[in-house]
């Protein structure tokens, strides 16, 4: 079975288009969900088998027309309404820590450093405004260390850390798959937040202009 799309506004084909570029990046093949005034490519590995989990939105595009169109068919297997259930907005657990996080293209570069040293990558912050990566292993250990990235509001008065803002939570990560993640950023997004449940799981959640994305990276057992 086949999707067509068809994009009839030149500006929400180029941002359908940066789109469907940063999740190629993310994932080979993905689950897309189609509503009356939403857009969602969705991947939902279990995170509790190590897999990675995705949930990006985009409104409903324009609905104005102009001369441009562009019509593009993509093979597809349709999922049975039975499973429909299993394909939705995932839950947001608790953080022990939420903070704004550094420029992605900054993380990125440091990142791709550290796999050269290891595979197991720690994150860590705090409710100071506090960010650290962390990489350990027998001869080396290397941290780099981002201040002042401020924490959002409700996680500022956040008091599950006995009022201490310093204390750090840290999740061991698959640095490969912050990798993927951040490679998968080509432009800056106007927010985003990094939500560390504490030795469980790291969800990243960006926001674009007219579109989300939710990330969620298991903790390494």
């Amino acid at each position: 079975m086949k999707f067509r799309a068809k994009i009839v506004d030149g500006a929400c084909l180029n941002h359908f288009t940066r789109v469907s570029n940063m999740i190629a990046k993310l994932a080979k093949t993905c689950t897309l969900r189609i509503s009356p005034d939403k857009l969602n490519f969705i991947l939902s590995d279990k995170v509790a088998n190590g897999g990675v989990s995705m949930w990006c939105e985009l409104e409903q595009l324009s609905l104005s027309s102009s001369n441009r169109i562009v019509t593009h068919d993509i093979p597809v297997k349709v999922i049975p309404r039975k499973l429909w259930k299993d394909l939705q907005e995932p839950t947001v657990p608790e953080a022990d820590v939420s903070i704004y996080l550094p420029a992605l293209k900054t993380m990125k570069s440091v990142v791709e450093k550290m796999k050269n040293i290891s595979n197991h990558l720690i994150i860590e912050a705090n409710l100071n405004g506090e960010l650290n990566l962390k990489i350990e292993t027998e001869l080396v250990c290397i941290t780099t260390h981002f201040k002042d990235l401020g924490n959002p509001p409700l996680a500022s008065e956040n008091t599950s850390q006995d009022g201490n803002s310093e204390q750090m939570a840290e999740v061991q990560i698959d640095i490969r798959k912050l990798l993927q993640f951040l490679a998968g950023q080509q432009v800056n997004p106007t927010k985003a937040t990094c939500n560390i449940v504490r030795n469980k799981i790291v969800h990243f959640d960006l926001l674009h202009e007219d579109a989300s994305l939710q990330y969620f990276i298991p903790a390494l057992s």
